[in-house]
């Protein structure tokens, strides 16, 4: 019995759902149970390095440059976003999103707690 995946690719990751609008696409995925995230991209045929903020069924499980979430297991009926390196995702909704439990305890160990928060006062 597998596991069916709802899956969406935003920016320039969607054309690893077959769109050529560069905005998004939406696959539905059906893999082996106990299938992992990593499963996950390696039947989209998409590098891990190309995803920005993604998403399993609404909390965050990675950022650019901290991927947890490759070891995740999915479970049937899961949504799983993924945006490009180069989509933003303001800050204000960084510090009180609800993550998944690969990324809090990643999270939670370093020292910096995963923020990555610049303010130019340069114009």
């Amino acid at each position: 019995m597998g596991v069916k995946l709802d899956v969406w690719l935003y920016g320039p990751l969607s054309r690893y759902g077959g769109s050529e609008d560069n905005i998004a696409a939406n696959v539905q995925v059906t893999l082996p149970a106990g299938s992992t995230v990593a499963d996950l991209l390696g039947r989209l045929e998409m590098p891990t390095e190309e995803r920005g903020f993604s998403f399993i069924n609404g909390d965050v499980s990675a950022m650019p440059g901290l991927q947890p979430d490759l070891s995740h297991v999915l479970e049937d009926g899961d949504r799983v976003a993924f945006f490009h390196l180069k989509s933003m995702w303001p800050c204000q909704y960084r510090y009180g999103a609800q993550m998944a439990h690969e990324m809090e305890s990643t999270v939670r160990r370093r020292d910096d707690l995963g923020l990555h928060t610049r303010f130019d006062t340069e114009g």
